[in-house]
C-alpha cells in the first residue's frame, strides 16, 4: 500500500523539476555586446580589405654576413640611425690575430723587396765592369756572359718580390674588409623597430624565421592592404581610401595609393608568418599615411575601405540582345 503511494509522488516530482528545468531553459540571456563596434564604410560603392601597417622602406631583416659571438649591440629599440652607424659587432679576436700575422708577412715582403733591388744593384755593377770587354783581355767571354745572366736573374727576383708584396697587400686588405664586416651597419637611415640579439649570444647567418634586427624608415607610414581575387577586377588605382584603427572606429584617417603589386599571391595570415596561409588569392596594394595622423604601430592591423564606380550588372536579357546583335 505505502509502495504504490510513493512511486506516484516520485513520478510528480520530477514532472515538477521537469517543468521547472524547461521554464529556465527557455529564459534567453540578452546577446552581448561588442566591445567596439565596427567600421563603416564612408563610401557608397567600396571594397573592403585588412591592412597591415609597415614601413615606408619596408621592414628591413638586419642578418650578418659573417657568423659568430655577438662582442657588442650598439642599439636600442627606437632609437634612430643614420647609414652607416654600427648596430652591433661580432667577436673579431681571431681575424685581428690573423691581420697581425699578414701585416708581419707584409712587412717581410717590403724587406725582400729591398734585399732584391741591393742585389740587382750590385749584379748590373759587376756587369758594367766587364760589358764593353773583349775577347783579347783578361775577362773571359765565359764570365762576361755569367755576370749578365747573374743582372738578369736578380732582375727576375726583384719582380718576384715586388708580386709578393702585392699578394700580402691583398691578403691585408681582404682581412681588414672581414673584420670591418663584423660590424653590422644600418643600409639607410631609419628606426630600430626590434632587437632580438644581445651580447654573448651566437649570431647565424642566412634568412632566419626571427631577425637579429628590424629596421625601417618611419617618416611615412604605408598599409598593404589585401583586396580579395574576387573584387580585384573593381578596384582601379589613385582610388581614395579611409583606413581605420582596429578597436576604435572614431581613429581614422584618409590614405593616399603609392602603387599595387601586380602579382596575385596566395593570402597570408596577418600574423606576421609567411607559412601561415589560406585558400585565397590576393591583390596587394599599397597605401601611404602619416605617422602623425593616427597613433598606429608597424605590424598593427587596420580595416581599409577603398572608393570604387558602381559598376551595373548585365541581366541574362541583356546579354541574349548583345549576342543577337553581334551575329547580325
Amino acid at each position: 500500500m505505502l509502495k504504490n503511494r510513493i512511486l506516484p509522488a516520485i513520478a510528480a516530482l520530477g514532472l515538477v523539476i521537469a517543468i521547472v528545468v524547461a521554464a529556465r531553459t527557455e529564459h534567453r540571456s540578452p546577446p552581448a555586446q561588442p566591445i567596439a563596434q565596427p567600421a563603416q564604410a564612408p563610401f557608397k560603392s567600396y571594397i573592403g580589405g585588412s591592412g597591415l601597417v609597415e614601413a615606408s622602406s619596408n621592414n628591413i631583416n638586419i642578418g650578418t654576413s659573417l657568423p659568430g659571438i655577438v662582442r657588442t649591440v650598439s642599439v636600442k629599440v627606437g632609437d634612430k640611425v643614420d647609414a652607416g652607424d654600427p648596430l652591433f659587432a661580432i667577436d673579431d679576436r681571431e681575424l685581428r690575430a690573423e691581420l697581425l700575422v699578414k701585416q708581419a708577412n707584409l712587412a717581410k715582403a717590403k724587406a725582400a723587396v729591398e734585399e732584391a733591388r741591393a742585389s740587382l744593384e750590385d749584379y748590373r755593377s759587376q756587369y758594367a765592369l766587364v760589358r764593353g770587354a773583349t775577347a783579347g783581355r783578361a775577362v773571359s767571354v765565359d764570365d762576361i756572359q755569367k755576370r749578365r745572366n747573374a743582372e738578369l736573374l736578380a732582375g727576375a727576383r726583384l719582380q718576384s718580390a715586388v708580386a709578393a708584396v702585392a699578394a700580402a697587400e691583398a691578403e691585408v686588405k681582404s682581412t681588414q674588409t672581414s673584420i670591418d664586416r663584423l660590424t653590422v651597419r644600418a643600409p639607410i637611415p631609419s628606426e630600430v623597430l626590434q632587437v632580438n640579439i644581445r651580447p654573448g649570444e651566437y649570431a647565424q647567418t642566412g634568412a632566419l624565421a626571427t631577425p637579429l634586427m628590424i629596421l625601417g624608415n618611419l617618416d611615412l607610414l604605408y598599409i598593404r592592404v589585401n583586396i580579395d581575387e574576387n573584387d580585384a577586377w573593381r578596384f582601379r588605382p589613385l582610388t581614395k581610401g579611409v583606413a581605420y584603427l582596429r578597436g576604435n572606429r572614431d581613429l581614422k584617417t584618409e590614405i593616399a595609393f603609392v602603387r599595387v603589386e601586380p602579382f596575385v599571391t596566395p593570402k597570408v595570415s596577418l600574423t606576421g608568418s609567411s607559412s601561415e596561409r589560406v585558400d585565397t588569392r590576393v591583390l596587394q596594394v599599397i597605401y601611404s599615411f602619416s605617422r602623425n595622423a593616427l597613433p598606429a604601430y608597424v605590424g598593427q592591423q587596420m580595416d581599409v575601405f577603398i572608393e570604387t564606380s558602381e559598376v551595373p550588372v548585365a541581366s541574362a536579357t541583356d546579354v541574349s540582345t548583345t549576342k543577337s546583335e553581334d551575329s547580325k
